[in-house]
């Protein structure tokens, strides 16, 4: 019997030691990161090219900017959850199993089962944090940037006129620019003296410039400054002096209409930004979720094999 109980006695240690696996396995939380990237990186580049299918560059056709702006929030949230609970579940699936837990044991099973799922979703989020700087991430961010591009391009030519080209030009120059241009616009004259005028505007553009900036802040041209720029316009284009002051008044209004367009538009972009930013740190959080639970709902299926079919198919693929 002393023979007995201990040649026994190795293999209940043994047995002992097959049911204590590893508190911690790399293996289902590698792949369970690199499945969760893949689908996200193949799914994002294939919703990239839907969004080009969408949009058109040619008036009141495809999808406004708006549009597409929801459409591709949704789709990358929905793709950034279903690609964590995918990399969870297989990290769940393919831990490998405490057989012969109880008690406590059991609970601390299911415990590790969603912290496998926590460890896809973290390494997930530094693949992709990596692969936002890599040639993939430029991938696509250009697919993504043409898409915008195209709307915004439909969007321009929903509301094109004969005067488009012009309004486009003064989309790139500055406010200041364009009121040095709306000043300084000389009145019909013989050919020589719109040469003269034409040559002296780049030694003038930079001191009406520096006053209609100086100005901005204010409702109202400083006294000084509008009698010094109404003197400006009358001798260079030989304006009366009532005509004069109206163009000066006119310029300054329109440069303070631009600048509050511009103001504006900062402001949108402000609050578009704030919500982006919000809605990314939102849905990364619904992930880490997503990929806990699909990790827990892997090692269940697991513990109690469960065959998963594949549109008909017990195979993985």
């Amino acid at each position: 019997m002393a023979a007995i109980a201990t040649s026994t006695a190795p293999v209940v240690a043994a047995a002992a030691v097959a049911v204590r696996p590893h508190y911690l396995e790399w293996g289902p939380v590698i792949l369970g990161a690199l499945a969760a990237t893949a689908i996200s990186v193949v799914l994002l580049t294939f919703g990239a090219a839907l969004g080009l299918s969408v949009v058109s560059p040619y008036p009141y056709a495809g999808i406004s900017a708006k549009g597409l702006a929801v459409l591709t929030g949704t789709y990358v949230a929905l793709v950034t959850v279903a690609s964590f609970g995918a990399g969870g579940y297989l990290a769940g699936r393919l831990r490998s199993p405490w057989t012969g837990a109880v008690g406590n044991e059991i609970t601390e099973s299911h415990f590790r089962d969603g912290s496998y799922g926590f460890g896809v979703w973290a390494l997930s989020v530094l693949l992709g944090s990596a692969l936002a700087v890599s040639g993939v991430g430029g991938v696509l961010k250009a697919a993504v940037h043409s898409t915008t591009a195209v709307a915004a391009a439909g969007t321009a030519g929903a509301a094109s006129n004969p005067n488009a080209g012009a309004a486009l030009s003064r989309l790139s120059m500055e406010p200041t620019d364009f009121a040095v241009d709306r000043v300084l616009a000389p009145t019909p004259a013989p050919a020589g003296a719109a040469a003269a005028s034409a040559s002296s505007r780049a030694d003038l553009a930079a001191p009406v410039a520096r006053v209609f900036a100086a100005n901005l802040a204010n409702p109202q041209l400083n006294a000084a400054d509008r009698t010094y720029l109404v003197q400006l316009v009358m001798q260079q284009t030989g304006l009366p002096q009532a005509d004069a002051e109206k163009r000066v008044d006119q310029a300054f209004t329109d440069l303070k209409a631009a600048e509050q367009k511009v103001r504006d538009a900062a402001e949108q972009a402000h609050k578009a930004t704030l919500i982006a930013a919000f809605l990314a740190a939102a849905t990364l959080a619904i992930g880490c979720a997503a990929a806990c639970a699909a990790a827990s709902l892997g090692g269940r299926h697991r513990d109690e094999n469960t065959l998963v079919v594949f549109w008909g198919s017990r195979r993985f693929w």
